[in-house]
């Protein structure tokens, strides 16, 4: 829900790693975040957290620009194009569950924070990078539906990723296994789309 600009300044992961922690420690969760507090446990002034990010709100979108990171880091492994659709998006959103797992109940206030009825100028920016998060997801899977298919793609996997964030923001399953299941379950109609052959993934291939 972020883009993928990679910021050098150590600082700024810092922050989004104190204000995380704090925001678990205390109950008002991200919503009740004081951008002082944050400052004063990395012993900074808070003019270098200004420096850095406008408001909490800039630093949750930092954190989940780490999960998208995470989602389309990496080589696909030797034959990942001949593996169905389905299991080649099931990959990639679990790579973006599975690097926030440890942080669940953050993330979910970080969420509930932006859809708060006193910030609707969140909401817009929230819907842009829901369709960023989805097409970086397909990127990531390797999709290469064109037309309406493509539409189909885009349209039926947000209705998913959003039944399963829902899903997954109260899964306590060992290894998140019931939004494993949901997804495996659910993504199977991905593989009935009408699609080009899938194209060969080895490094270096033309």
């Amino acid at each position: 829900m972020a883009d993928l600009a990679i910021d050098p300044d150590p600082l700024r992961d810092r922050i989004v790693d104190a204000a995380l922690a704090i925001a678990e420690e205390d109950r008002g969760g991200w919503y009740d975040l004081r951008l002082h507090l944050v400052a004063h446990r990395l012993g900074v002034p808070l003019s270098a957290v200004l420096e850095r990010f406008r408001d909490a709100d800039a630093i949750a979108d930092a954190w989940f620009a780490r999960a998208l990171r995470a989602m389309v880091g990496g080589e696909p492994a030797p034959g990942f194009g001949g593996v169905p659709p389905s299991a080649r998006v099931h990959a990639a959103l679990m790579r973006w569950f599975d690097a926030q797992a440890a942080h669940r109940r953050a993330v979910g206030s970080m969420i509930r924070a932006k859809l708060h009825p006193s910030h609707p100028h969140h909401w817009v920016p929230m819907a842009f990078s829901l369709s960023r998060l989805i097409h970086w997801a397909l990127e990531a899977a390797r999709l290469d539906a064109r037309g309406l298919p493509r539409q189909a793609e885009e349209v039926g996997l947000t209705l998913v990723f959003l039944r399963a964030l829902r899903l997954w923001l109260e899964d306590g399953s060992p290894g998140q296994r019931r939004t494993r299941a949901f997804l495996r379950r659910d993504l199977g109609w991905l593989d009935r789309l009408p699609r080009r052959p899938a194209p060969d993934l080895r490094r270096g291939s033309g």
